[in-house]
């Protein structure tokens, strides 16, 4: 089930970090358009203090919508771009109706940043491109239309992770393709989840997410 335009929507903003409190979506938006694979939505108001929130382009949002009959509904986004209509807007990618959940499922932060990954598919297809965004819990990534990578596909992936100090990491893990769009190109936009991922694996871009975010909030 898709909110409405309209629709409240509580957010809480991503990161890594976990703790055992129950988590809190301090922020308030209202849905303003719906629009294809985007929503758009108002700047997210503090509940509390009644102070906007700037969102940064790729921020993870973890929403809560509650129904008219009173049941609460959670999803997992991101910061896919503004729009500057009569007020500014911020576009995120809309949820696929599958992954909206009544329980809050486990999120990361996620950057836009373009990174070397090496993919093999199960055909045994192998090739270089660069990603579109990262996070800890998948990336995505534009590649030519002729790779014949689908929704449910299960790709093997090694990711160059560049750090602030100068050090090069490699990461590798299996991921899931959650969505295969084509676009006016011909060319692919993968999105993916990670698959049985080492967290020693999952650290290592953890800490490269972290340290890109920090570049965008010093500009």
């Amino acid at each position: 089930m898709l909110p409405n335009i309209s629709q409240i929507l509580h957010i809480q903003i991503a990161s890594s970090v976990e703790t055992a409190e129950e988590p809190k979506f301090e922020y308030k938006s209202r849905i303003a358009d719906d629009r294809e694979d985007n929503l758009f939505i108002e700047l997210p108001l503090h509940e509390a203090t009644g102070q906007y929130k700037k969102l940064l382009l790729g921020d993870e949002l973890s929403v809560l919508f509650i129904t008219e009959n009173g049941v609460k509904h959670y999803f997992n986004t991101h910061v896919t771009g503004f729009e500057e209509e009569a007020i500014k807007l911020i576009r995120i990618q809309k949820p696929d109706p599958q992954s909206i959940t009544r329980t809050q499922r486990r999120h990361y932060l996620r950057v836009a940043a373009e990174l070397e990954v090496a993919v093999l598919t199960t055909n045994g297809d192998r090739f270089t491109t660069l990603t579109d965004d990262v996070g800890g819990g998948g990336i995505s990534f534009i590649c030519e239309g002729s790779w014949q990578l689908e929704q449910g596909y299960t790709i093997q992936c090694w990711l160059l992770l560049p750090y602030k100090n100068g050090t090069i990491e490699h990461a590798s893990f299996k991921a899931e393709i959650v969505r295969a769009n084509t676009l006016v190109t011909g060319r692919s936009h993968i999105m993916t989840k990670y698959v049985d991922m080492p967290d020693y694996e999952r650290q290592k871009i953890i800490r490269y997410c972290f340290e890109r975010q920090l570049e965008f909030r010093h500009k």
